[in-house]
């Protein structure tokens, strides 16, 4: 009697949390988990700060703004000597303060590159997100599906332990009359105890399957989810798009081309550090002077500047960025070749489910 609770319990309970459990259909829990995944979460922060990048390279098309003040105390003022007398030409103490306006006009394509850069990166980071949310969604789908399969698996183990069980009282009597040997008995002992092992692995992998649901999902690690079932295709599956198609449209590879163009824009703003700058000023300069009848100064410039040597700095930037883009290039040609075996096997698997 023990033995025959031992088996009917665990399957009651199993009932009454199902039906206490959340329903929750597929479509449902694809949209919770994008909603809430934690990954997904977090990936959209990337898009924030890929933005603020763009606005901050965007900066570049506006002028300058800059504002200086301060007051200097000097232990003896300036002076010069004219005809053997010496002449104060500024106070002892003074305050100062200018304002700048400072605009860029030519600087031989540096500050579109910057501009395009962000431009890509953020295009890349959103393909990047596109593909997250796609590795979600298929983790989602395998969990949902395993767990339906884990429930089955778990009723067909717990029918073959009643079965087994069966078969060993049978066993167990026989032997009692002298009907079987002990040999008999125990080939059934080791077959209930086979079924029993068997029937706690698979309600393990089921209680798994259901953590990994709900992280997957958000909801709370002992939340219950009653599965609803999908119908079964009633047709073979739509036929898969082309190869040329496939690899167009998958979101990794576009994240890998959009940092392709990025290391492009970095490579020729590289280049154009080698070439001067064009610019144009406004200012006024305020000095504290009593010896001097324009304290003010009101100015118009325009300059041109040019870097005659940085230590180097500007070779190793063309250098480094140079070899971002053949690594990046590799990595593309390399994520290519894994997305044709994947699309490969995935149509043999879809030929195979259909069959």
């Amino acid at each position: 009697m023990a033995r025959w609770l031992a088996i009917i319990l665990p399957t009651f309970l199993l009932t009454c949390s199902t039906v206490l459990a959340t329903p929750l259909t597929l479509e449902e829990a694809l949209q919770k988990a994008k909603q809430q995944h934690p990954l997904l979460q977090t990936v959209q922060w990337d898009q924030a700060i890929a933005q603020a990048s763009r606005r901050q390279a965007d900066s570049g098309r506006y002028p300058q703004l800059d504002a200086q003040g301060g007051y200097t105390a000097q232990l003896d003022p300036q002076a010069m000597q004219v005809a053997g007398q010496s002449m104060e030409t500024q106070q002892a103490s003074y305050a100062f303060a200018s304002l700048a306006l400072t605009q860029t006009l030519y600087d031989f394509g540096r500050r579109d590159a910057r501009q395009k850069q962000a431009q890509y990166r953020l295009k890349a980071v959103q393909s990047d997100i596109r593909s997250q949310e796609q590795e979600v969604a298929l983790q989602v789908i395998q969990t949902y599906f395993g767990l339906l399969e884990g429930e089955k698996l778990v009723l067909t183990a717990e029918q073959e332990l009643r079965s087994v069980e069966e078969h060993r009282r049978v066993a167990q009597t026989l032997y009692e009359h002298g009907s079987v040997t002990r040999n008999d008995l125990l080939q059934a002992e080791v077959r209930h105890a086979s079924s029993h092992q068997k029937l706690l692995a698979s309600r393990n992998r089921l209680a798994n399957l259901q953590l990994q649901l709900n992280f997957l999902i958000g909801s709370a690690p002992d939340e219950q989810h009653q599965l609803a079932e999908p119908p079964l295709p009633t047709q073979p599956s739509a036929t898969p798009p082309a190869l040329t198609e496939a690899l167009e449209n998958r979101p990794d590879l576009a994240a890998l081309r959009s940092q392709l163009e990025t290391s492009e824009q970095q490579v020729r703003a590289s280049r154009a550090a080698f070439y001067p700058e064009l610019y144009a000023r406004l200012s006024l300069d305020y000095l504290e002077n009593e010896r001097l009848r324009e304290q003010t100064i009101y100015a118009a410039t325009v300059g041109l500047k040019v870097n005659l040597f940085d230590g180097f700095a500007s070779s190793a930037g063309q250098e480094k960025a140079i070899a971002s883009r053949s690594r990046v290039q590799q990595q593309l040609r390399m994520a290519e070749q894994q997305a044709r075996l994947e699309i490969a096997t995935a149509r043999n698997d879809l030929q195979l489910a259909d069959q």
